[in-house]
């Protein structure tokens, strides 16, 4: 570097914007998107290790894409190469893939490259980096305002891992505040107060953009004076003119356009009348087109209202006609009146009969066209867009207790019906649903699914391996596995604690469910820990478990000193309360290792609900006297309340755990069981840890009868039973 380099770049260090000075250098520095960037997360370990593969950053501006990429230029050993699609064409491209194949060759060495603004790039242009992302030649790292699957190559996106950054929450804001005031690279060498509620305008207005709250902060000091004490003080005033209006992320061509119109007809659809004015408050405040909303209300009235109501179209068509009157700002009023008239209507979509007949007509003339949904909106599965909307239509009166305001609005009443005309038919109708939404959304139904944050492309060598791994799983114990995953609802980017990881029943299946977050897998016996590090040595480093030799009861003191801001989505296990002598102090334990709104799943077999092995045998067979000596017997080992492993039932453990938010539910499962001689050895010998089944029969028993008993089980050798157990789930959230 030259002096005329260095002066340049302590020009830029010294004199550039706040928010380009406080850019984070190192992971430690940076603040938000715990969910992708949390300890433990796949992309924090990548970048640690080194071993990263093509990215893209999605999502709003402010959120650190950019920022994430300098932190990998900082932090890797690859040659890294950054250009932005605003300025660079194809000729970058190919100097940019003849600088990589020169330091491959040389050197050995990766590049990676990152492209800023990936989607403004052209078809021909991101074309052109294809076939060098696909042989290796660059890692790919791009960042992106635009939703990928709509405006990145899909060749590029189905070979790169998606990563979608979500606008910073308060909490992260202050720390944003906190950290321009003291470190050196801001005003750490000034005296700047703010009170606190100039802090909290100006964190409300940045609406989750730290740049817009970083450049707003400057503004606010740099134009301050300094008292007499030499403190600039930032008060209320100060901050709200240094920005006054929230930062709208709105592209009337982008992702912002097209979801806020679907959540206002979506509203309106299912009838919730303050949703829909929220909604369209959103639009008319962004600066959307009137005559645009207007369409889609006219549609909505044929599509959803229809018959139901024939002038709702008319309603609409007037009011369209009043606007083209009187224009804006008084517009708005009929533009409300059409939107409050649709979603207090009644609804029927009986009109989509003619799109059944014009299919049955296409299917005729052209058999190809297929009966089931051909084009799905194409980010459902890479984002979870759309996942768990309750579509109206299929529930009795075209109407369901469901969430359509965003969750810190929920309970909102923005309209209030008037008991005048028919509007008082009106007014019951509303509060009917809004009362019905109330109970719907305490008991946790109707609520919005969680949306999926990351995508990467199936790798087809790991997966055919994990699905080899999983199909080895008995059918009781696939059963099992399959219900207890449904519970937890897991998202790619989850952190997951397998308490008793064991043969891996559990672990396998949560390596393919969250391949961006991470799995720990206890293990209790140093033979468990051998024979799963030989299964997973066969996966890539990254996509293998973290095996933690412990047991349940020390796993939170050795996770304490290995890993001390752990914060797991799911902790869960099969039979991990079974012989713990005090349940409820262990999973208090265990709730401090989750994240907020993390939760503990556990199988639990329950031993009071069990199949006992006297239903095996014959009564009559075995004489009427001795049966009942042996089910006494039997029955006996359940009611020992010295034995944990045994005494104890779903009711125990709700009324221990009364204090924390717990569901319970059970699976009775029927199985077939081969008896074997390995089995009735096992019944029938003395106990080496616990006593055997004999041992605990002959507490009651005489030998004479004992050895009765084991004649008639010895009759069953070989034989195929049925055998019924019952399974408790267990959901505790912290």
């Amino acid at each position: 570097m030259t002096l005329f380099d260095q002066h340049r770049q302590h020009l830029i260090d010294t004199e550039a914007p706040l928010a380009a000075r406080m850019r984070p250098r190192s992971l430690d520095e940076f603040i938000g998107q715990a969910a992708i960037m949390g300890q433990g997360r796949l992309l924090r370990r990548a970048i640690q290790a080194d071993q990263l593969s093509s990215l893209i950053f999605y999502g709003p501006p402010g959120t650190g894409k950019t920022t994430l990429a300098q932190i990998i230029a900082n932090s890797t050993q690859a040659h890294f190469i950054s250009i932005n699609a605003v300025l660079a064409g194809v000729k970058e491209i190919r100097e940019a893939i003849a600088t990589a194949q020169e330091k491959r060759g040389r050197q050995s060495q990766k590049t990676i490259l990152f492209i800023d603004e990936v989607h403004r790039f052209n078809k021909s242009q991101q074309d052109a980096l294809l076939p060098w992302v696909e042989n290796g030649t660059v890692i790919l790292i791009g960042a992106t305002t635009e939703n990928p699957y709509f405006e990145v190559n899909k060749a590029l996106v189905s070979r790169s891992r998606l990563f979608q950054l979500k606008p910073l929450e308060a909490a992260d804001l202050r720390q944003v505040i906190a950290q321009a005031l003291q470190d050196p690279r801001g005003y750490g060498h000034k005296t700047v107060q703010i009170e606190p509620a100039a802090a909290e305008h100006l964190i409300n207005v940045a609406n989750g953009d730290a740049r817009t709250l970083l450049n707003a902060l400057e503004l606010a000091v740099e134009t301050t004076p300094e008292n007499a004490e030499g403190t600039v003080e930032i008060t209320l005033a100060v901050a709200e003119e240094s920005i006054q209006h929230r930062a709208v992320l709105y592209d009337k061509e982008g992702d912002a356009h097209f979801d806020t119109i679907s959540a206002f007809i979506k509203s309106i659809r299912g009838s919730d009348p303050d949703a829909a004015l929220y909604w369209l408050a959103r639009m008319v405040y962004a600066g959307e087109d009137p005559r645009f909303i207007f369409r889609r209300l006219l549609i909505l009235a044929s599509e959803d209202v229809g018959l139901a109501d024939p002038n709702a179209v008319v309603i609409v068509n007037a009011c369209v006609a009043a606007f083209d009157r009187v224009g804006m700002p008084e517009g708005r009023y009929p533009l409300s009146q059409a939107t409050l008239y649709l979603a207090t209507a009644p609804k029927s979509n009986s009109v989509m009969g003619f799109f059944d007949a014009l299919t049955a007509v296409e299917q005729e003339r052209e058999a190809e066209v297929p009966t089931h949904l051909r084009d799905s909106n194409r980010d459902k599965q890479g984002f979870g867009h759309g996942a768990g909307y309750l579509y109206p239509h299929s529930y009795r009166e075209h109407w369901v207790a469901q969430q359509y305001l965003p969750s810190s609005l929920q309970g909102q009443v923005f309209y209030q019906p008037s008991s005048q005309g028919q509007e008082r038919q009106v007014q019951q109708q509303v509060a009917r649903q809004r009362e019905a939404q109330l109970a719907a959304m305490l008991e946790g139904f109707g609520l919005a699914a969680p949306e999926m944050l990351t995508f990467s492309p199936a790798d087809s060598a790991t997966d055919r391996w994990l699905q080899r791994s999983l199909t080895q799983a008995g059918q009781r114990l696939a059963q099992l596995r399959d219900h207890l995953f449904e519970l937890a609802n897991l998202q790619r980017h989850h952190l997951v604690l397998d308490l008793n990881a064991g043969s891996g029943l559990l672990t396998w299946e949560a390596l393919r469910q969250v391949p961006e977050g991470g799995v720990y897998a206890a293990v209790q016996t140093s033979a468990d820990a051998e024979a799963l590090r030989e299964q997973i040595a066969r996966l890539p480093e990254l996509s293998r478990p973290l095996l933690l030799p412990a047991q349940a009861q020390d796993l939170p003191q050795q996770l304490a000193q290995r890993f001390p801001e752990m914060q797991f989505d799911c902790i869960m296990g099969r039979n991990a309360l079974a012989a713990q002598p005090d349940q409820v102090a262990l999973v208090n334990q265990w709730l401090n290792l989750l994240h907020p709104q993390g939760q503990i799943l556990l199988a639990e077999t329950i031993p009071q609900r069990t199949q006992r092995l006297y239903q095996l045998l014959n009564a009559e067979t075995l004489g009427k006297q001795l049966y009942k000596r042996l089910v006494n017997a039997e029955e006996a080992i359940y009611a020992d309340p010295t034995d944990a492993k045994v005494n104890w039932n779903l009711s125990d453990l709700e009324q221990a755990l009364a204090s924390h938010r717990i569901k319970l539910t059970s699976e009775t499962i029927q199985t077939e069981l081969t008896v074997t001689s390995a089995i009735l050895e096992r019944w029938f010998s003395p106990g080496q840890e616990r006593p055997s089944y004999c041992d605990r029969l002959a507490a009651q028993l005489s030998a004479a009868e004992l050895k009765t008993v084991r004649e008639g089980f010895l009759r069953l050798k070989n034989q195929v039973v049925l055998w019924q157990s019952t399974v408790g789930y267990i959901q505790i959230w912290r």
